[in-house]
Formats: C-alpha cells, sequence, structure tokens
C-alpha cells in the first residue's frame, strides 16, 4: 500500500493560518473577538483531520492556546483581584496580548519576505557575464585618421559655433567706432599668417578680434580663398576642429607678403 504525503503550501504554521483567518474575516488585529477566531481555526483542524492530513504539532499547541484564552476571557475577575491587579500594573492585562505580538511580529517577518521574493524574481530576469577582454578588437577596428571632405555647410557650422562662444549672436548696448575692413586686404593678412606658419591653423584661431564686422569679413575672406584654391581646409573627424593651410602653389604665385 503507497501512502501519499500531502503538503498544504497555503499555511506554513499556525500563525499562517491566524492571519489568513484575521485578514479573511476583517477582523482587527488589535481586538481579536477569540471566540469567533478559536471556532474558525478549529474547523480547519477538524478539515485537515477529516482529509487525514498530518497535521504538525504547533498546529494543536495553537488550538490549545486559543481555547486557553477563550476560557481566562469567559471566567468572571473578582473584585477583589481586579483592583489588586490595576494597582499593581496599572491596567488589566489582556490574555490576547502575548498572541498580538506574535502576530504583528510574524506579520512582519512575512511581509520582508514577500518583498524578498520580489527581488528575487526581478533579478532572476537578469542575465550576467563576465566582462570579456575587446583590447584586441579595439585596436583592430580602430580607424586610422583621415582627413575629411569639409563642404560649406561644415564651414558654416564651424561659423556658427564661433558665434556662440563669442555670444555675439545677443544683441548688446554699445558704441563703436565704425572701421572698415575691406575681403582683399583681409585675404592678404591671412595669406601672410599661413605663411610665416609651419603646418596648419585652427579656423577659429583666426578670428583673434571679438568685433563683428571684423569676423564676418573674416569668415567671407576665408571662402573666397577657398574658391581661388589658395586656402585648403581639413577636418579629422566628424563634428571636429577644422584646420587651414595655406596652398604653395598659390602663396608663391600671388606673392603674399
Amino acid at each position: 500500500m503507497i501512502h501519499y504525503n500531502v503538503k498544504i503550501d497555503a499555511f506554513e504554521g499556525p500563525l499562517d493560518l491566524l492571519l489568513h483567518l484575521i485578514n479573511r474575516l476583517e477582523i482587527d488585529i488589535y481586538d481579536i473577538p477569540v471566540a469567533q477566531i478559536t471556532e474558525q481555526y478549529l474547523i480547519y483542524i477538524k478539515t485537515m483531520t477529516e482529509l487525514k492530513l498530518d497535521i504538525a504539532s504547533e498546529f494543536l499547541v495553537m488550538a490549545a492556546s486559543l481555547l486557553a484564552i477563550k476560557s481566562k476571557m469567559l471566567l468572571p475577575k473578582h473584585e477583589e483581584e481586579l483592583d489588586e491587579l490595576n494597582s499593581e500594573m496599572g491596567y488589566e492585562e489582556d490574555p490576547r496580548d502575548e498572541l498580538v505580538e506574535r502576530l504583528i511580529e510574524y506579520r512582519k517577518y512575512k511581509d520582508a519576505a514577500h518583498d524578498l521574493k520580489l527581488l528575487e524574481e526581478d533579478r532572476g530576469l537578469m542575465f550576467t557575464k563576465p566582462p570579456s577582454d575587446l583590447s584586441d578588437l579595439a585596436k583592430e577596428s580602430q580607424p586610422e585618421k583621415t582627413e575629411l571632405n569639409v563642404t560649406l555647410y561644415d564651414m558654416l557650422a564651424a561659423f556658427q559655433k564661433l558665434l556662440r562662444r563669442k555670444k555675439l549672436q545677443r544683441p548688446m548696448s554699445t558704441k563703436i567706432a565704425r572701421q572698415e575692413i575691406s575681403i582683399e586686404v583681409r585675404m592678404s593678412e591671412i595669406m601672410s599668417d599661413l605663411k610665416n606658419i609651419t603646418g596648419s591653423k585652427n579656423f577659429n584661431d583666426l578670428f583673434s578680434i571679438p568685433a563683428k564686422e571684423h569676423i564676418v569679413v573674416t569668415f567671407l575672406a576665408v571662402l573666397e580663398l577657398i574658391k581661388r584654391k589658395e586656402i585648403d581646409v581639413e577636418q579629422h573627424e566628424n563634428f571636429g576642429d577644422i584646420f587651414v593651410h595655406a596652398v604653395k602653389k598659390g602663396a608663391q604665385e600671388l606673392g603674399y607678403n
């Protein structure tokens, strides 16, 4: 004959069963009607017995405790004993106090276990792996330094960035003396400046004078020099700085000083 041991997962112990009954009956845990809760508890124990389920001894101990509490609350107290108790303790001891404290403490741990279970489920959805060594791959995929074709839109973007940096787009109240400078004169100055340096010059460094008229003329002079192929511009990475250098052929033929 084969015996099957059935485990009820709904209640992990007598305190768990009591909390279930309290919640189902909507009972105040600080004012438990012992007669009602004891009756419901004993019905559950009886049902387990009829189903021939193994009843843990702790369930039977709790049943005895509930019956003892019920008996204490039903027994009348003598007035002399009550007065003596009030004078010594300051209040009448409630037979349910110990049970209430145990239920409250158990509920705290039960709620904490529930929260930890949720965290465990969330963590179970995450998958990790040890970090991989990608240094070799990074070396292989690292692009070589190349020169990008600079378009007019790149020049305009650099010019706008320069204006924002110098805050020239914001109107300012000031009095300035008008000092005109022609594009041809500024072109000559730029070529002379580029001829006296080795290598390229940052596009932003051409705008050393913080006057809006000078900046606009300088930008137009740079565009004209590019159009005449007297200077060349280069950019090493997208959205990076633009560098300007003189074309040797143009500098020599035009004779800029």
